[in-house]
C-alpha cells in the first residue's frame, strides 16, 4: 500500500526495534500512530550505526543484547499491519539486508505488509539491484539527500525514490538539536525541482517548534532521537510517554496552521 501523508507536516516516527524489548516497541508504535504518527520507521539495530548519534547507538546496543534481528523486525511489521494502516518503513543499514538475503527481504517485507525501506548506507547510484527487487514487490525505495549533495546527485536520488524523499536537515549524525538550520529549507527547495514526491525532513528535529516549522516548507518530519530518548527517560511507561510527546507535536502543528490562517 502507498505511504500517504494526510496532514502537513506528517510525522514519521522512528523506533529502534527491540529497545527495551519487542513488546514495548509494538505498544509504543501503536501509541504513536494513535496519537497522530502517519508512519513508523522500524529501526533495525546494527553493531556499527555510523549515521546515528549516541541516543540511537545506545538503543541499538540494548536491542542487540535482546537478540533483535531483521527477521523479528519484519514479524513486528506484520503484527502492526494487522492493527493499523499507517506507513511501515524498515530503516536499516545494508549489512543486515545482505545477511538476510535481498530477494528474501523483499518477499518477506511485501508479504508482511511493509511499505518500503530506507537503507542509510546504500547510495542511489549503487542500488540498481535493490531498486529492481523492491519495485518488483511494489515496495517504496527511500533515499537520503543531504545539504551538501550536488544538484546532479539530487536528480539521481529523486529518480531512485519511490514513496517519498528523505531530506537530511544538516550534515552529521542523528541526534537532538536546539535549533533548526536554514539548510533544510534550502535543500527541500532544491529537491522540488526534481520530484513531485513528498519530502520528509529528518536529523535533529527534536521538539514541537521544530516540527511545526518543518510544515512551512516540507511535507513531513522524521523524529527519531527525541522519541528514543523519551522512551529511555520513561522506563515502564514508554508507550504513554511517546503518546503524549507525539500528541504535543500535533497540537503545535495545528496551532501553527491556525495562527498562519489568522484564526488565533
Amino acid at each position: 500500500m502507498p505511504i500517504v501523508f494526510h496532514e502537513r507536516p506528517a510525522l514519521v516516527a522512528y523506533l529502534t526495534c527491540g529497545d527495551p524489548n519487542l513488546e514495548i516497541t509494538r505498544e509504543t508504535a501503536l501509541a504513536a500512530i494513535e496519537a497522530g504518527a502517519a508512519a513508523i520507521e522500524l529501526g533495525v539495530p546494527f553493531s556499527d550505526p555510523v549515521a546515528d548519534g549516541p541516543v540511537i547507538q545506545r538503543a541499538s546496543e540494548r536491542a542487540l543484547r535482546n537478540d533483535m534481528t531483521l527477521a523479528k523486525v519484519l514479524e513486528l511489521g506484520r503484527d502492526l499491519r494487522r492493527h493499523s494502516l499507517a506507513g511501515l518503513i524498515v530503516f536499516s543499514y545494508l549489512n543486515p539486508i545482505l545477511q538476510f538475503g535481498l530477494d528474501r527481504f523483499c518477499a518477506v517485507a511485501a508479504d508482511a505488509g511493509i511499505d518500503g525501506a530506507i537503507i542509510t548506507d546504500l547510495p542511489a547510484e549503487e542500488a540498481g539491484k535493490y531498486i529492481e527487487c523492491m519495485r518488483s514487490r511494489d515496495l517504496a525505495t527511500i533515499f537520503l539527500a543531504a545539504p551538501t549533495t550536488s544538484d546532479r546527485r539530487l536528480k539521481s536520488i529523486a529518480e531512485a525514490c519511490h514513496g517519498f524523499v528523505y531530506a537530511v536537515s544538516r550534515t552529521g549524525v542523528t541526534g537532538e538539536r536546539d535549533l533548526m538550520t536554514q539548510d533544510a529549507r534550502e535543500l527541500v527547495s532544491r529537491l522540488r525541482k526534481w520530484t513531485n514526491l513528498p519530502v520528509a525532513v529528518g536529523f535533529g528535529i527534536s521538539n514541537a517548534q521544530h516540527f511545526a516549522a518543518v510544515g512551512e516548507f516540507a511535507d513531513a518530519a522524521v523524529i527519531g532521537s527525541a522519541i528514543v530518548h523519551t522512551m529511555e527517560q520513561n522506563p515502564g511507561r514508554e508507550a504513554e510517554a511517546v503518546r503524549q510527546f507525539v500528541a504535543g507535536l500535533r497540537r503545535a502543528a495545528t496551532a501553527k496552521v491556525r495562527q498562519s490562517a489568522g484564526l488565533t
